[in-house]
């Protein structure tokens, strides 16, 4: 919570763009991370049907972490860049986790009974 003590300090009218068009950024990546979960959850449900047992792709990974690599011309320093992705990559595999042990969990529940 901001400290009622002090004035706020003055908020040039380029300073308030530039800071909704920051907000207007921040709602697309929240958007694209879920779009990227959303394939993440497909991806774990295709993995199970052809079989795969192990939800981590070390090699998929490095791929990605280094398509990253390439892709940054920054002004973003590459390691913060990694960092990031290793975060997104580490929740992909807890949402694929958590998605495999929600559908055992609905293979292992007893059929309900018909309705009377």
């Amino acid at each position: 919570m901001p400290s009622t003590d002090r004035p706020r300090p003055p908020v040039s009218p380029e300073l308030a763009r530039l800071r909704l068009e920051i907000d207007a950024l921040d709602r697309r990546i929240v958007e694209l991370i879920n779009e990227r979960n959303t394939r993440v959850q497909a991806i774990g449900h295709e993995k199970l049907a052809i079989g795969r047992r192990f939800v981590r792709d070390r090699e998929r990974e490095r791929e990605v972490l280094l398509r990253v690599s390439i892709a940054n011309d920054g002004p973003t320093p590459q390691a913060d860049l990694l960092s990031i992705f290793r975060r997104l990559i580490a929740s992909a595999r807890a949402l694929e986790t958590a998605e495999r042990e929600r559908l055992r969990r609905d293979e292992d529940e007893p059929p309900e009974p018909p309705s009377a």
